[in-house]
């Protein structure tokens, strides 16, 4: 198995013969849908902060089970000797016990509803997280699909290049042989030439790169990829709109959001720790007894006992007051950190905005310089046959004619990547919206799965209920105040 994944990574580093051929023909045509939808199934990334969404799961589960009884039993078999010469009596007097012990926690001061409340906010801000990586990730796709569509142009173009100075040595040692052109004209030509063909073996050695980078997170080596599919209804319209996106749907904002909620929670579960506990237990033992080596289960008797248990607090020599200290500074921490995020998240909008508006006034400058370079080189070839023009102007239109062509598919490239990049900002770089037809992943029916598992028990609602009662009540959400005056 890793022997053919090692092999489909080095698909993607491909030698100069190999790179002209995939050019030429590919064995199927792939399309950014179909590299996001494998990515979105099978990257390793991706499918390990899911596996850690699900173990965050768990601790939702872990903490309702301070509502849930737990049952114990212990059994014993004893044997002991009042002999004290010898260790091993012949009739020792033989014993044994078993017990099984019942506890149902009644009221916990509000400590495990207030852990409940924790774990459900940790849960939440888990989801974002697995969002934001599953941004990441598609944004990584993208990049990778426009990278390598990028490099396969400007191979392209490398190689057209070649081609045409390729011919236009010929033409010019031709004319250098009936005395048209001096030998200057040829070393021109050659010199032009030898610095395309370097140019064109560093396209090759990109376009490599970018495969085995598209390899690396689409989880194969790319054939033939299909045009980009426009982006332009996932859009806003306005920069305004843009920002007001982001602060609704960006995963760091949310999760940020929900990181403070499970802090402020946990300032509550400190505070039940004034409160006294309350809780039932019951138990039913079994002993048995005999002496001079009888039977272990002889005389044997049954004990039922039933017990309400209240523990109050008195005095924990400062730990109290010192654990709602630290959950307040920490709360205070994430409520900071909700400011630290959204500044960080409307800056990043505000870059990827600007980078499309600059994207596309670029892209309609080099569109108008491309087409003007072609007009100009064919005109300058024209004029060069009839000797209006020298060998040199006709390779300097060439030379400009590619460097405007490069430029093209290099703008076309930042384009739709900064198109990306402002739906990443947002918050809507993600599969429900790129590929709506593939069967998306959802947290929730995991959690939904374990939530009723084994060990859950009927009575678990009427005894949050209980826990709540005369409970310390977890604080309002922060309002909207300068970070310095946060405290």
């Amino acid at each position: 198995m890793l022997k053919s994944r090692r092999a489909r990574l080095l698909a993607a580093v491909c030698s100069a013969g190999l790179m002209s051929g995939l050019l030429g023909s590919a064995a199927h045509a792939e399309s950014l849908a179909d590299a996001i939808a494998l990515a979105y199934q099978t990257n390793p990334t991706l499918q390990a902060q899911r596996a850690s969404q699900r173990a965050l799961d768990e601790t939702y589960v872990q903490a309702r089970t301070g509502l849930r009884p737990t049952a114990s039993v212990q059994v014993s078999l004893t044997t002991s000797s009042t002999d004290p010469e010898s260790a091993f009596s012949p009739n020792p007097n033989n014993s044994s016990a078993a017990t099984l012990s019942i506890t149902q926690p009644i009221y916990t001061g509000g400590r495990v509803s207030s852990q409940i409340a924790a774990s459900e906010a940790d849960v939440l801000a888990g989801r974002e997280n697995l969002r934001r990586v599953e941004e990441s990730v598609l944004a990584g796709v993208v990049q990778a699909y426009v990278d390598v569509r990028r490099d396969i142009e400007r191979l392209r173009i490398s190689q057209e290049n070649v081609a045409v100075l390729a011919r236009q040595l010929e033409e010019t040692k031709a004319r250098f042989d009936v005395g048209e052109l001096t030998r200057t004209d040829v070393a021109q030509a050659e010199a032009r030439l030898a610095a395309a063909q370097a140019s064109l073996s560093s396209s090759q050695a990109q376009l490599a790169i970018s495969r085995a980078s598209y390899a690396a997170i689409v989880g194969q080596s790319p054939g033939e990829l299909d045009p980009e599919p426009s982006l332009g209804n996932l859009l806003p319209a306005t920069v305004d709109e843009a920002f007001d996106a982001a602060e609704k749907n960006n995963p760091q904002i949310l999760a940020a959001d929900y990181t403070e909620q499970a802090s402020r929670a946990r300032v509550a579960a400190a505070r039940s720790q004034y409160l006294p506990t309350l809780g039932l237990r019951g138990s039913l033992g079994y002993t048995g007894f005999a002496a001079d080596g009888g039977s272990a289960f002889a005389n044997d008797s049954t004990t039922v006992s039933a017990s309400a248990v209240v523990t109050v607090p008195l005095f924990t020599g400062g730990l109290t007051e010192s654990t709602i200290r630290q959950a307040k500074e920490r709360n205070n921490v994430d409520r900071i950190s909700i400011e630290t995020a959204r500044r960080a998240v409307l800056q990043n909008v505000s870059q990827s905005w600007n980078q499309l508006l600059g994207a596309r006034a670029n892209l309609i400058s080099n569109e108008e310089q491309v087409r003007a370079a072609t007009v100009a080189f064919e005109g300058v070839r024209q004029e060069a046959q009839v000797g209006l023009r020298t060998t040199l102007d006709v390779l300097n239109a060439e030379q400009e004619l590619r460097s405007a062509e490069l430029a093209l598919a290099t703008a076309k490239h930042d384009e739709y990547l900064a198109a990306a990049l402002v739906l990443s900002a947002m918050g809507k770089l993600e599969a429900r919206y790129l590929i709506p037809s593939v069967p998306i992943y959802d947290p929730k029916t995991s959690f939904e799965r374990i939530n009723h598992s084994w060990g859950w028990v009927p009575w678990e609602p009427v005894i949050h209920t209980i826990d709540r009662l005369a409970a310390p009540q977890i604080g309002p959400a922060p309002a909207d105040v300068p970070v310095a005056t946060a405290k």
